[in-house]
């Protein structure tokens, strides 16, 4: 049994059938890449799997419990698996630190002490100690992402789930946002990731998924989707990647 099972998933927003019948195994410490155009519904199914987006059809497993559907715990859900946006969504009237020990102490019943102490080593980890008592809007792009991650990882969560975690940075801030990731993967954090990012893909990967028009036209480890991709679209989308230089 994987760690996260994905079964025929469905997802409408009205008319528009985004999501049409995604199956997927992910298994534990293992780090899945979402590759495909935007609009190929890779943001929403990872807002699917921590049940911001309510399923059509299907089911969605998480250690062989079901987080999908009716009667789900969307709390204790998202204790087990925290999300990154990319567009940080840090609250801009609470410090870094408040921000990060917030939902440790409201949703986990930490002890404030504890929850700060908590803050601080992971502060410590991605360099950012001394912005403990700054406001977000002191920080660059770079770093508030940086935070938004550690924000998630305050709950210790068994999968992170980061969708287009750099596209809203420039692109010297884009570096020191990966590095946070590849020690997360180095540490074995189980991940599902939406990236443009093709070389980190191909870099930090487990398996790789290419999306298309919201079914997993292809998918396996990096060295066969960007070496010998076998579907015609999947050669089409890496063709225009490595036109534009970024493969």
């Amino acid at each position: 049994m994987a760690f996260l099972e994905i079964r025929d998933v469905h997802k409408h927003f009205g008319a528009a059938h985004i999501l049409r019948g995604i199956s997927l195994d992910v298994d534990l410490h293992q780090v899945v890449c979402l590759i495909g155009a935007s609009g190929s519904g890779k943001s929403t199914l990872l807002r699917c799997i921590n049940a911001l987006e309510i399923i059509d059809g299907g089911v969605i497993r998480l250690d062989g419990d079901r987080c999908s559907g009716p009667g789900i715990d969307v709390d204790a859900l998202r204790q087990e698996i925290g999300i990154v946006f990319q567009s940080f969504n840090l609250f801009p009237h609470m410090t870094v630190l408040a921000n990060i020990t917030l939902a440790p102490r409201k949703v986990l019943g930490l002890p404030a002490a504890e929850a700060e102490d908590r803050a601080m080593q992971l502060l410590a980890r991605i360099g950012l100690t001394e912005k403990a008592k700054d406001y977000p809007d002191r920080l660059s792009g770079g770093q508030q992402q940086r935070v938004a991650i550690v924000r998630a990882l305050a709950m210790e969560p068994r999968l992170m789930l980061l969708d287009e975690i750099t596209s809203a940075l420039d692109p010297e801030l884009v570096a020191e946002v990966l590095n946070i990731v590849r020690d997360l993967a180095r540490d074995g954090m189980t991940m599902m990731l939406a990236t443009h990012e093709m070389h980190f893909a191909t870099e930090v990967s487990s398996k790789v998924c290419f999306l298309h028009e919201g079914v997993i036209l292809e998918e396996g480890p990096p060295e066969q989707i960007f070496g010998d991709p076998t579907e015609e679209r999947t050669q089409a989308f890496l063709k225009r990647i490595i036109d534009a230089g970024r493969l």
